[in-house]
């Protein structure tokens, strides 16, 4: 009896001990799992779409937004704020150029990419903007960038490459885009340590990146099976905590436009996505098989914050997302406002003196602000006063020997900004024009003069109304010519009727056989060439010389002023505005800038006159597809119906 007792006595200290021991190692794991969940705790500091915003932006109230002299400030309080129990990174989605005067100096000084690094960025990717000056452009940049032994963002970009020597497309420009990317270190991806967390980092470009890119000789490869062969190497090669995509892309309310919304639904692996190129403001990140997309907005106006980390099982979890507005809540930067200052004296020296002109001298005074482009298909007044510049700076450049330009055009996809009320600046003026280059090597696209059939104008309208929808940067604005259009016609048929407008403000018809003037900028006019193939061949327009002969050289076809200098598309805008009546010494904008004057009507209408008037072919096929189609189905119908009647009477008899 006495051993039962001891026996018993020892069982239950025994259990007491086990139980104690399970209780010090569950807390054992649960202090484990919750000290890994710290551990790995990552801050993303991010932009995209920057476009050379390197002072803010001010509207007619006098209140700034944006510019890498109050991005750096930024940067550098959330760095210190979160650098405390996280791991912090700085990284950008590409398109850091090309927007404002300081492109002027891009391949000469790499300004943008200095300054990134000069505020701390870690990581960054290409955009196609950074491909605006060509291939021989991004090289120069580059190696510029180099030369300067400032400190440098690494650049990772997984599938925009240069042709290798002997293949197809390879040229010099190649050669140095090779040489200039193995000099700085551009990588496909890679991998970043701090803080104890480690950061694999690739780039990618977009198939929409790619179109916008037309010259920039280089070779494109899908961005989703670059993706998968990078996440793959990453995966089978490195030690990592986090995979990041920086990717020049873009997302799309249309998900099966949404090429990082399609990107990371395809690829398993990619925590986090970057995501630039189309602009987006995302208030919240898309998540999309378990991949974290965000967006920031462009021209430097948000500072994208994401907070992640790993739960207890190694999977990444969204702890945090805020985007920061770069506003007047926000001090300047003093050490990156003294190297814009520098620069900007740069641009004044190297670029503006060539036209007489200073970076923030007043141009002219508006009394309004000016609408900006939208998708919506209207006339836009800005376009109105481009289009008008144009023909201004034809007839300056001309003098005596001016031929009369019958149509002006600028497309909505060279319009990059606007004018507010107030004070319009040279630096103003060429912000509105920003893109390009020449083939004088200076930042700008030049102007341009060609011929069209008056049977080929009415294509042109047509465009416009139609071809807008399939590519938004077709709308077009203009001067000298007037067109209306129903958005409920037939798509290519959509144009009732156009006229010349006389300068007088007269409506003229247009002669189907007489070659008209048009003078556009040097983009437009090369994007004209492809109407036909962007209208699956249902448009055509021939731009000719005065002869009547097309032109495939659209570089020969540039308008010179008197000293031989390329007319900028920008310079036709400022001389424009220097140009107006002036009240105590300031150029004023005419009222009737601020509304618009009916040289694009634009209406909605189902009255079968007016979607039927001046039917085309097209109009014309579907109607007699239609009749057809009904009369086939009339004709089955009656031909049942008689078989069932048959029917019916043999049942009878």
């Amino acid at each position: 009896m006495q051993r039962f007792k001891m026996s018993k006595s020892i069982i239950k200290s025994f259990s007491v001990l086990v139980l104690l021991c399970a209780v010090i190692c569950t807390a054992q794991v649960i202090y484990t799992k919750a000290a890994t969940e710290g551990e790995k705790a990552a801050t993303i500091l991010f932009t995209h779409d920057t476009h050379s915003h390197v002072y803010p932006t001010y509207d007619s109230k006098g209140k700034g937004l944006g510019g890498y002299t109050r991005l750096s400030t930024l940067i550098e309080r959330y760095r210190k704020i979160y650098s405390e129990d996280s791991s912090v990174i700085t990284v950008d989605g590409g398109d850091f150029s090309m927007g404002t005067l300081f492109q002027a100096i891009y391949m000469t000084d790499a300004c943008e990419l200095r300054m990134l690094g000069a505020m701390g960025y870690d990581v960054v990717t290409l955009g196609n903007h950074e491909f605006d000056y060509r291939d021989e452009g991004l090289a120069a940049m580059l190696e510029a960038a180099v030369a300067s032994s400032d400190r440098l963002p690494m650049i990772v970009n997984g599938n925009y490459y240069p042709p290798t020597e002997g293949s197809e497309g390879y040229t010099e420009g190649s050669r140095k885009v090779r040489e200039a990317y193995e000099k700085y270190g551009v990588k496909e991806y890679t991998v970043l340590e701090r803080d104890g967390v480690r950061y694999a980092i690739f780039g990618i470009f977009g198939e929409n990146s790619h179109e916008y890119s037309p010259m920039s000789g280089m070779v494109f490869e899908p961005a989703v099976d670059a993706a998968k062969r990078i996440v793959a190497d990453i995966k089978a090669n490195e030690e990592y905590d986090y995979i990041i995509c920086l990717s020049h892309s873009g997302t799309d309310k249309d998900v099966s436009k949404s090429e990082d919304y399609i990107l990371a639904k395809s690829v398993d692996g990619i925590d986090v996505i970057v995501s630039g190129h189309t602009h987006t403001t995302l208030e919240e990140p898309i998540i999309v098989n378990d991949t974290i997309i965000v967006s920031a907005g462009a021209y430097a106006e948000n500072l994208g914050v994401l907070r992640i980390d790993k739960d207890s099982d190694g999977n990444v979890k969204l702890v945090d997302y805020e985007l920061v507005p770069v506003d007047d809540n926000v001090s300047e930067d003093k050490l990156i406002i003294k190297d814009a200052n520098e620069y900007k004296k740069l641009i004044a020296d190297r670029y503006l003196s060539d036209y007489g002109m200073e970076y923030d001298q007043v141009l002219a005074y508006s009394g309004f602000d000016f609408k900006g482009v939208s998708n919506k298909q209207e006339e836009l007044p800005l376009g109105n006063l481009i289009a008008d510049s144009y023909i201004y700076a034809v007839k300056q450049a001309e003098g005596d020997d001016y031929i009369p330009v019958d149509f002006a055009i600028v497309g909505k996809g060279v319009i990059r900004d606007t004018f507010s009320e107030g004070n319009i600046t040279v630096a103003d003026a060429f912000n509105v024009l920003s893109l390009g280059i020449g083939p004088d090597g200076n930042t700008g696209y030049p102007l341009v003069s060609l011929y069209v059939k008056g049977s080929e104008l009415k294509n042109i309208f047509e465009i416009d109304a139609t071809v807008t929808l399939i590519m938004s940067e077709a709308q077009l604005y203009a001067s000298g010519m007037s067109w209306t259009y129903n958005t409920n016609r037939m798509l290519f048929n959509r144009v009732t009727e156009g006229w010349q407008i006389t300068e007088d403000g007269k409506k003229q018809t247009i002669d189907d056989d007489k070659l008209y003037r048009v003078v556009t900028g040097l983009y437009e006019g090369q994007v004209l060439s492809l109407v036909k193939s962007k209208s699956y061949g249902i448009l055509t327009v021939t731009p000719s010389d005065e002869a009547g002969n097309e032109v495939t050289d659209f570089e020969s076809r540039i308008v010179y002023d008197e000293n031989g200098n390329e007319v900028k598309a920008w310079y036709a805008l400022a001389s424009y505005l220097d140009s107006f009546e002036k009240v105590d010494g300031v150029s004023v904008v005419p009222m009737r800038y601020g509304e618009t004057e009916g040289r694009k009507i634009v209406y909605a209408s189902l009255n079968p006159i007016e979607l039927l008037k001046a039917a085309n072919w097209i109009t014309i096929t579907v109607i007699a597809v239609v009749v057809v189609i009904i009369a086939v189905i009339v004709l089955c119908v009656v031909h049942y119906r008689r078989r069932k009647r048959r029917k019916h009477k043999r049942k009878r008899y």
